[in-house]
């Protein structure tokens, strides 16, 4: 084809959707020597159930699979939709130059590329390319009948509900070949994600009928933008979205400065972008495979509940289960009166009814037995799953009673029936198959089973933040870039920042002489605290800096001198604010999604103890409600051990204002603490605050 370079140049939506659903593809390496890349390529794109027209193409062959084979892409009749590129890394930039100047829509760059990135992207970018790759495995478009792939795959492929996305090849692989029933709308490999990402695939996906669960294995957050709005979507429609992370997240360094950045930890922006949009973070593939299986089985909780109740043949596999879902952070159902006295009907004498369930007494009949004890936990209103919790294992004499007790009652009940396996090396597939041909979900392993089941109990439980988000303040939010542009901020200044948010601060005043700090205390009133202002010193209660209990002018007078003889003359007084529960308030910047909130335990406590929240701004009310709610120490704020509780909505709208603060602002802060928030019964108060600005 005699084509100009670029002639054929799409919107990126318009080549993504004729990469993945191509008309033609051409195969470039396609071979007919067995064992090698090429042949595989070209064998499982001929094997594509929507028989799209394939062009094979290599110089050195005229025939392929009894196929004309062409010596280049320029040979084309007309022009692809796909290219398939299996070619060496030497070979990938000329191949990809001549894909373009014939006018593909995309291509599949399956080698390592090593230092090729930036040449492959540009080709690809300005010539309107979709590019999967590089160092990927490709792509299966099983509800639209194309395999994109360079290995061998189990064919046929049955279309599913679920759309994969995965950095890693190798669980790409493993999650297309397991023997449970997961099946696919669409399965992509990206690898490097050169061009086309991960939010990409997934909006595509979202769009697909099929497409029901989404599951994401991300190494790098390449597309924070798109990603976002792409999650967004997802929790519109209610679509449940899986995640596994590996490696941390790329929050910058020099944020340990502050002590949010060194709270937050490098695990911030997954934690914060998943919050922010419900999505169900695993810890490894074996939860994944559990919590896909029972997304895919369509079947949801009672509406309004969040528990599961159990049933048992071994009392120290039901003490396991129990010990190990307050680990998982599942709930069992307290169960109704009504149903305390059916079970006692149907347990043997000495078995108590309670949930978990231990039923195993004389073993006489018991299908029976176990289905109607099954049944009779399903029927309570306040149960949310109902789990058979036994180890499925192989029975010698062919006693199908567990999963015939199962089938009598899963198609029976409302609410989803499980079979929860303790060993899942021990679980014997040909029954757990049977199970999961009658919609049965088969969770092999005790912890991330239960893991799976607060995932399917937790989805749309997430508060979907309010739509009429408090708009920018042009006025405030240009006075306080105008400052912080001149340097960074007095301890006064730095809260005088707050009070303009809208968050309650304490009283302060700077000094910088022993008789303005005098003046100053007098003015505020006694108690009085005195604090190092010093530029230079970031931490004031590390170096020792904070004095409290000042009393009288002496005192003040004497703590001054104390203060500026170890640190510096600069410092504030302040009026003491009354004991309360103290929490720490932050605000960290990371270089892809911007700026996170966060919330800790406050005080000497915020280092001490690994408990923190992060969200991403801006917050409404109910989302910082949740926020304070998730957190441990957030229970302090009810009162313990006689203390009176504490205003809890005065934090929740710190929080909020906070938040505004870190959007309108977000371009001139890195990190930002407020540590103590003191919070009392008659509302919250920020005592200390550091602000540390970008590029300083």
């Amino acid at each position: 084809m005699a084509v100009p370079p670029h002639a054929f140049r799409r919107e990126p939506a318009a080549s993504l959707a004729a990469m993945l659903q191509p008309r033609r593809v051409a195969v470039v390496g396609a071979s007919d020597r067995s064992g090698s890349f090429g042949r595989r390529l070209a064998m499982e794109a001929l094997r594509s159930p929507a028989h799209p027209v394939i062009d094979l193409v290599n110089p050195r062959r005229n025939e392929v699979l009894g196929q004309r084979c062409l010596p280049s892409l320029d040979a084309l009749e007309e022009e692809p939709d796909l290219v398939l590129l299996g070619v060496p890394d030497t070979a990938l930039v000329e191949q990809l130059k001549l894909a373009a100047s014939v006018g593909a829509s995309g291509a599949v760059a399956f080698g390592s590329a090593v230092g090729l990135g930036r040449q492959l992207s540009d080709i690809a970018t300005s010539a309107g390319m979709a590019l999967c790759g590089a160092a990927c495995m490709g792509f299966v478009n099983v509800s639209g009948g194309i395999r994109a792939i360079g290995y061998v795959e189990r064919f046929p492929l049955p279309p599913g509900p679920l759309a994969l996305v995965s950095h890693s090849g190798s669980a790409f692989s493993a999650l297309l070949r397991t023997h449970r029933h997961l099946a696919y709308s669409l399965a992509v490999s990206s690898g490097q994600e050169l061009v086309t990402t991960a939010a990409d695939y997934l909006g595509y996906a979202l769009d697909m009928p099929e497409t029901e669960v989404v599951a994401v294995l991300l190494e790098t957050l390449r597309d924070p933008t798109g990603l976002r709005a792409v999650l967004g979507k997802a929790a519109g429609r209610g679509v449940p979205v899986v995640a596994l992370t590996v490696g941390d997240s790329p929050t910058g360094g020099a944020m340990v400065a502050a002590h949010s950045g060194a709270v937050a930890g490098d695990d911030a922006a997954w934690e914060a972008l998943f919050e922010a949009h419900g999505v169900h973070r695993v810890r490894d593939l074996d939860e994944m495979a559990n919590t896909l299986e029972l997304f895919a089985v369509r079947r949801r909780p009672r509406p309004g509940t969040a528990s599961i109740a159990t049933v048992h043949d071994s009392g120290a596999e039901r003490a396991l289960v129990a010990d190990l879902a307050e680990e998982a952070g599942v709930d069992f159902a307290p169960l109704q009166p009504a149903t305390l006295s059916r079970l006692r009907q149907l347990l043997d004498p000495g078995l108590l009814p309670t949930n978990p369930l231990d039923v195993w007494g004389t073993g006489a009949d018991t299908r029976q037995l176990f289905s109607d004890c099954l049944r009779c936990m399903a029927d309570d209103p306040g149960v949310g799953v109902v789990a058979l919790a036994v180890d499925l294992v192989a029975e010698y004499d062919g006693d199908e009673t567990y999963v015939e007790a199962v089938l009598d009652v899963a198609d029976s009940v409302e609410i989803p029936v499980v079979v929860l396996s303790n060993v899942a090396a021990a679980v014997d597939q040909q029954r757990a198959g049977r199970l999961r041909a009658a919609g049965v979900p088969v969770l092999e392993g005790t912890f991330s089973g239960l893991s799976a089941l607060r995932h399917l109990l937790e989805h749309g439980t997430t508060p979907q933040r309010s739509a009429s988000q408090q708009g920018v303040d042009s006025a405030r939010a240009g006075k306080w870039r105008s400052r912080l542009s001149a340097g960074p901020l007095s301890g006064a200044e730095s809260l005088q920042l707050l009070a303009d948010y809208g968050l309650p601060v304490v009283r302060t005043v700077s000094a910088s002489s022993a008789e303005a700090a005098v003046a100053a205390a007098d003015a505020l009133g006694y108690p009085a605290v005195l604090k190092t202002d010093e530029p230079s010193l970031l931490h004031k209660s590390d170096a020792g800096g904070v004095l409290l209990n000042l009393t009288d002018r002496a005192a003040v007078e004497r703590a001054y001198i104390r203060l500026t003889e170890r640190i510096g003359p600069r410092v504030v007084v302040q009026a003491q604010a009354p004991a309360g529960v103290e929490l720490a308030l932050g605000v960290v910047r990371d270089p892809a999604l911007g700026p996170l909130l966060l919330l800790a335990a406050g005080g000497s406590l915020v280092d001490l103890l690994a408990q923190r929240r992060v969200s991403l701004p801006p917050l409404d009310a109910a989302a910082a409600a949740s926020m304070v709610a998730a957190l441990p120490a957030g229970r302090l704020l009810d009162g313990v051990r006689g203390a009176p509780a504490c205003d809890r909505e005065a934090v929740h709208a710190a929080l909020v204002h906070l938040s505004h603060l870190a959007v309108e602002l977000d371009e001139t802060i890195e990190a930002l603490d407020i540590n103590p928030l003191i919070v009392t019964p008659e509302g919250a108060v920020a005592v200390d605050a550091l602000v540390l600005l970008r590029g300083r």
